[in-house]
């Protein structure tokens, strides 16, 4: 089975983010729930949350902070 990545992500609103996975998927994460630990402290400011990119296969912010695809996928909702 191949490694599953994100090829493209789009913010939406709120804590909602579009990704477009290796497989084919497009889902929505919501990722509201999904602040635990430190690290994730800075994404609870919106505008922080909002500026992230793609970056070894998922969804990256400039502290480091980052989910596994197949977490993002396993929370998300089909588009």
């Amino acid at each position: 089975m191949d490694i599953l990545k994100i090829k493209r992500a789009q913010y939406l609103d709120g804590y909602r983010v579009k990704l477009w996975f290796s497989n084919g998927d497009i889902k929505i994460a919501n990722l509201s729930e999904s602040f635990d630990g430190p690290i994730f402290e800075p994404l609870k400011n919106l505008s922080y949350f909002k500026n992230f990119t793609v970056r070894y296969n998922t969804i990256e912010w400039e502290n480091g902070a980052d989910y596994a695809p197949e977490y993002l996928y396993e929370i998300s909702e089909p588009a």
